[in-house]
């Protein structure tokens, strides 16, 4: 049933790796005694699981889908929910039972190969040389990959893949004095293209509030491509 819904899905799924972890717990929904979809409930590591995070109903039942959600969430004593808008099921059933809607995280998608060019930038992978160098200028030295600019290391970042196959997520950071230089969309395109060396799919995520990380993702060909809500369950 997962494999069914991340086929529909076809795009990074946020909580993918909750469920590998053991942070779920999952439900079967049936109709008539059929399996006819599941739901899962998580929270992280050990606490109280009562967040609705997936819910997949097979296309040939989900005229009863609002019934079958109603019902699970009875079951399962949830009373918050989250969804990426994308998931157009699971955004239905959060605009039907829940209230308090809040949207903070932008999803992003690659929409544009780029061809961002910055003289004297190199592009590699951080070494342990690296890391007393990348704390001075403030970064992060467990990062994976860095931009050195004539000699400096202007940004760092890396891909995680915490999101279904093929999704990687990007993450990076410029260092604070040379913000504002385009590094950190040369750094992205640079993490795009290693994504898809390593025949991965690039993705990357924001907040709201952080339009520096839009106009940088942007420009780097990440295009918004969903947002992620969050809501609490009216009681039925």
């Amino acid at each position: 049933m997962r494999e069914l819904y991340r086929e529909e899905m076809d795009c990074q799924i946020v909580r993918d790796s909750w469920h590998a972890r053991g942070w779920t717990d999952s439900y079967l929904l049936r109709l008539d005694g059929r399996i006819v979809g599941y739901g899962l409930v998580g929270a992280i590591r050990d606490q109280p699981r009562e967040t609705v995070m997936e819910f997949y109903v097979l296309p040939a039942h989900r005229g009863r889908a609002l019934f079958l959600f109603r019902r699970f969430v009875e079951v399962s004593g949830a009373t918050l929910i989250e969804a990426q808008t994308n998931d157009l099921l699971l955004t239905l059933m959060l605009y039907d039972c829940a209230e308090r809607i809040e949207s903070n995280v932008i999803l992003f998608y690659d929409a544009i190969t780029t061809s961002l060019s910055i003289p004297g930038a190199v592009f590699r992978e951080v070494t342990e040389a690296d890391k007393e160098r990348i704390t001075s200028q403030g970064l992060d030295a467990d990062s994976h990959n860095l931009l050195q600019v004539d000699g400096v290391v202007a940004a760092t970042g890396g891909l995680l893949f915490h999101y279904n196959v093929p999704y990687g997520d990007i993450y990076m950071a410029t260092a604070g004095p040379l913000r504002g230089r385009g590094y950190g969309s040369y750094l992205i395109q640079e993490l795009k293209r290693l994504a898809y060396e390593m025949g991965k799919v690039p993705a990357a995520r924001c907040n709201v509030t952080n339009s520096a990380s839009r106009a940088t993702l942007q420009k780097a060909g990440m295009l918004p491509c969903a947002r992620f809500l969050s809501g609490v369950l009216k009681p039925d």
